[in-house]
């Protein structure tokens, strides 16, 4: 009885069939099969001529048609083409062992050390936290980077965004805090770069201590913009598990930017209407969801600190997606030509730039301190014109007088080396004494 039993499981286990479609259409980015139910996010095989089968995903349909994105370049596609769909995918399995590892979108090695194993599973997509159950932003984040430290104070669980043009020191102050940031996991994803830029950030910015405790997602420009999209995802899901794990993370992501530039490619193609400046309306409903699954979450112990560039296209602060950034984040960096091309570095215009989480996390007296230095650099910003021309006159105004006297040595306190160390209770001493 029990023998019958098995082997009518055993058969039961058996397909009577393989569901199987036929490509009829390819155009661009998007493929088109039919004769084949499938539903979005599926992941299917299509046939090639003389070549391994081609790995996509469904991002949508329409009547009998669904369409496919293939996460690599297509070629060696013919009409009527079989497409096959994969099996449900087994969830990646995550731990210790991925620190000091690179991955791809897919959550597949590809720094040539072998597989990657771990006992629990990670989700593809960022889970998402109740906000009643979010533990709050109490202490601050060393980043190590003292015109950060000092004036725009970071806090563990904040999400901030790093806005500047090309060109300015971005990649280079990212690294900066990539090295100094007091934290036990790093997860940095970079989007849409350049490849050239990805060991040099491995070599310089990071280095064999900060690789150590640092996993990177890569999909670099060259990639498809649906492993664009799922590397950033996978990198929020990888650095949320860690902090559930109870470890204070620093999520960089690099950039916020290119992953909308991805999100627009795939809605554009899906013939989605352009709204702002060639930016579907999806685009901007994407964007805090992957923001908000970001910050700290129920475990009192972790937290998750993230920390996102925005390409400012041309300088323009009001780009769609830098005016977005700087409503769904919790703060915004502002870097600026104009003080790059005085040599002034890291190029952060503290005026322009603010930290919502920093009055609840430091003390009174460094506010203070903060607050009174931003007021001495506005006081001399009125008469900076002036001095050269010899314009100014003192004895007119004390106060501004004072300012164009501190003004060296606040350049002093904002401007910092790239192998400089700055730890925080240091850059709050040296504020407080320098604008006592």
């Amino acid at each position: 009885m029990i023998a019958d039993a098995l082997r009518n499981l055993e058969l039961d286990a058996v397909p009577v069939a393989t569901p199987t479609g036929r490509l009829v259409g390819a155009s661009g980015l998007l493929l088109e099969a039919a004769g084949c139910r499938l539903h979005t996010g599926q992941r299917c095989q299509i046939e090639t001529v003389g070549g391994p089968w081609l790995d996509a995903q469904v991002v949508g349909f329409r009547d009998k048609l669904s369409f496919l994105m293939p996460f690599k370049k297509a070629t060696g596609l013919t009409t009527g083409a079989r497409v096959l769909p994969s099996p449900d995918k087994v969830n990646l399995q995550i731990g210790p062992g991925w620190l000091g590892r690179m991955v791809n979108g897919l959550g597949e090695p590809i720094d040539g050390l072998g597989k990657l194993g771990g006992e629990f599973p990670l989700e593809a997509q960022p889970p998402r936290i109740h906000p009643l159950k979010k533990k709050p932003v109490t202490e601050a984040l060393d980043v190590g980077v003292r015109a950060i430290n000092g004036m725009l104070t970071l806090g563990k669980g904040q999400r901030v965004g790093l806005m500047a043009g090309s060109g300015v020191g971005k990649s280079v102050l990212l690294g900066l805090i990539t090295r100094q940031t007091v934290a036990d996991v790093v997860v940095v994803g970079l989007i849409g770069e350049r490849s050239r830029e990805v060991r040099e950030f491995v070599d310089m910015s990071l280095g064999k201590e900060g690789l150590a405790k640092a996993v990177l997602v890569i999909a670099p420009a060259d990639e498809s913009p649906l492993m664009r999209i799922m590397a950033t995802e996978l990198c929020h899901s990888i650095a949320a598990h860690f902090r559930d794990q109870g470890k204070n993370v620093l999520l960089l992501v690099d950039s916020l930017t290119r992953y909308a530039m991805a999100l627009r490619e795939v809605a554009l193609a899906l013939g989605e209407p352009p709204a702002t400046k060639g930016y579907p309306p999806s685009v901007f409903s994407s964007l805090p969801q992957l923001v908000e699954s970001a910050g700290n979450g129920e475990n009192p112990a972790g937290s998750m600190s993230a920390i996102y560039t925005v390409l400012a296209e041309g300088d323009d602060q009001q780009d769609p997606v830098v005016d977005t950034a700087r409503a769904i984040l919790d703060g915004h960096i502002v870097m600026t030509r104009e003080l790059a091309e005085r040599g002034h570095y890291p190029a952060i215009d503290i005026s322009a730039s603010i930290s919502r989480c920093m009055n609840q996390i430091i003390s009174k007296e460094h506010v203070q301190a903060a607050r009174a230095m931003k007021a001495a650099m506005a006081r001399h910003d009125r008469v900076r014109d002036l001095i050269p021309l010899g314009a100014y006159v003192p004895g007119a105004d004390p106060v501004t007088d004072q300012a164009v006297k501190l003004h060296p040595h606040i350049e002093e306190y904002l401007c910092q080396g790239t192998k400089e160390a700055a730890p925080f209770p240091a850059c709050v001493e040296q504020l407080e004494r320098l604008m006592t």
